[in-house]
């Protein structure tokens, strides 16, 4: 899940991304926390698929060089989450809800991933070396059970989304018709219509990401066990992720 920002349609630096700069609008996406992760994130899993590949024999030195380079990335990406459960803390308390329902999958959703940034911190503390390494082992276990449910509840909340958004839809295509029947333009319906694609097409993306961080979730609190956890399988799921979500950061900055 990520958190949306207010967009202001008097600053000329958030016009149309088809009118912007790039090299104006890579700087405004490195300046995030999100798009800097991203980046790292891309980086880690093409990496870590190289390796998982066999496609570089282990004894060569290369092969170690990358090895050393996954694990640093590994752990600078968790520098990148402190403090960031504060935003699930503030999406709660500004949710609106409609139903019981709404408020469960909020509440697991929210939750576990605030608690997972949270105990995160931790686990990069222990990497680090500045809290003794013998807790390292609960941490990652509390981390992944957290996040894995977190991605439970995002995934039933993005569900409902989706059924709104086709709500909406069929909505408007009726109102298209009406207004066809009665020979009167409809412009203003379609552009509703194409603004309800495009929303319902990333928010289907996003369903996507959720499922293949959720299956490296699953796959940490199996501890590799199993053939969903297999290396290349994990390696694909995270590069797929961080492509989705760097698509989604890019378009909103």
């Amino acid at each position: 899940m990520s958190s949306s920002s207010s967009q202001n349609p008097k600053n000329p630096a958030r016009s149309t991304h088809k009118d912007r700069d790039f090299l104006n609008h890579l700087e405004a996406y490195l300046a995030k926390r999100d798009g800097v992760d991203k980046v790292l994130k891309i980086s880690r899993y093409a990496t870590k698929i190289i390796l998982a590949s066999s496609l570089l024999p282990e004894t060569i030195p290369l092969h170690r060089r990358l090895k050393s380079f996954e694990s640093s990335v590994g752990v600078s990406r968790k520098a990148f989450r402190l403090g960031k459960f504060v935003q699930d803390v503030n999406a709660l308390r500004s949710s609106c809800f409609d139903s019981r329902e709404e408020i469960v999958l909020s509440l697991i959703a929210y939750g576990g991933e605030g608690l997972y940034y949270f105990v995160e911190q931790f686990v990069w503390l222990a990497k680090s070396g500045l809290i003794d390494a013998k807790h390292l082992r609960s941490l990652q276990m509390i981390s992944a059970w957290a996040e894995l449910i977190g991605y439970v509840g995002s995934i039933g909340l993005k569900i409902r989304d989706l059924k709104r958004i086709a709500e909406d839809e069929a909505c408007v295509r009726v109102s298209i018709e009406i207004a066809i029947g009665r020979g009167d333009r409809c412009g203003e319906e379609e552009a509703k219509i194409r603004k309800l694609r495009a929303k319902k097409f990333m928010k289907k993306l996003s369903v996507v990401q959720d499922l293949a961080d959720g299956l490296m979730a699953l796959a940490d609190v199996r501890d590799g066990q199993g053939r969903l956890s297999a290396p290349i399988l994990m390696s694909s799921a995270g590069l797929l992720s961080a492509l989705i979500s760097t698509h989604k950061n890019w378009l909103s900055c």
